[in-house]
């Protein structure tokens, strides 16, 4: 009788042991879901607010055009052309600008961590924006060019050795007139990945027109050292000198866009030194 007693309470001792084993079994797969999905919510809220974490500059450009009457000088969709492609790389960028003026703030904005830098004409201009966004970085240049020598200009290159495709060069070139000879160090020691041509003024015969600033920023995509491409806009291609400069030096084979009045192409570095007639 005592056994009988005694294996009985084993077995009740042993089917609740079961019981709680089983219903372990059943709630440990809930618990550890549950303790998954808390860690990698809280990582992913990490990652989503490290990454829209606004910096002081974008801070200041919503602010500023929240208040401000003036619209940027490319419509929407133009815009979108460079904000795509910074978005795509994936990284801060070298982002050359050539003009200074109601959308600096947005560009730099584009590209919060990395380097955006303006180069404007007008000296008196860099002052009057600086004042009012310190955080800009922008450099008056001096442009050796009049819009009324833009044929001249481009009919005359070939025949300057320092102008040549194969051997292009920026820096102290004084021989070759489209070449800007004396940007600061900062632009040529840089290695960019977009370059905007939205200026000088190219309206009227005594302006300097962007025949050397399109020339130049072939020049540098095509010195690129590093993997890549070099993503060069240029806007109001529906002006002829533009468009005609656009095609002798960034070349056709190289415009993968066309929004409006701006032209989106991508350079390759050149590969080789071979003596070229021409850049196209």
């Amino acid at each position: 009788m005592p056994q009988r007693k005694w294996f009985l309470w084993l077995a009740i001792t042993g089917l609740i042991g079961a019981v709680f084993f089983i219903m372990t079994l059943i709630q440990s797969p809930n618990t550890l879901c549950i303790e998954t999905q808390t860690i990698t919510q809280t990582r992913t809220r990490t990652r989503v607010s490290e990454y829209y974490n606004p910096t002081t500059i974008q801070l200041k450009a919503i602010l500023h055009y929240a208040t401000l009457r003036v619209v940027p000088q490319q419509s929407l969709s133009e815009i979108k052309i460079s904000f795509d492609v910074l978005k795509s790389l994936g990284r801060p960028s070298n982002f050359l600008v050539f003009g200074l003026g109601h959308d600096s703030l947005m560009w730099a904005s584009f590209n919060p961590r990395g380097t955006t830098l303006f180069l404007e004409e007008d000296p008196k201009w860099v002052q009057t924006v600086l004042k009012d966004a310190p955080n800009l970085r922008a450099h008056a240049v001096r442009y050796r060019t009049q819009l009324r020598d833009a044929d001249a200009l481009l009919s005359s290159y070939r025949s300057e050795p320092a102008c040549s495709p194969s051997r292009a060069y920026l820096r102290d070139n004084g021989a070759c007139k489209l070449a800007l000879d004396n940007l600061p160090e900062e632009v040529y020691e840089t290695e960019w990945d977009l370059i905007m041509i939205d200026a000088p003024k190219g309206y009227f015969a005594e302006a300097p027109g962007r025949m050397a600033a399109v020339y130049s920023a072939a020049v540098m995509a095509r010195g690129r050292k590093g993997s890549g491409v070099t993503h060069v806009f240029l806007h109001d291609v529906n002006r002829k000198v533009e468009k005609v400069y656009a095609e002798e030096f960034l070349c056709r084979k190289n415009l993968v866009k066309s929004v409006g009045r701006l032209w989106h192409f991508e350079i390759p570095p050149q590969t080789n030194h071979i003596d070229v007639p021409a850049f196209c």
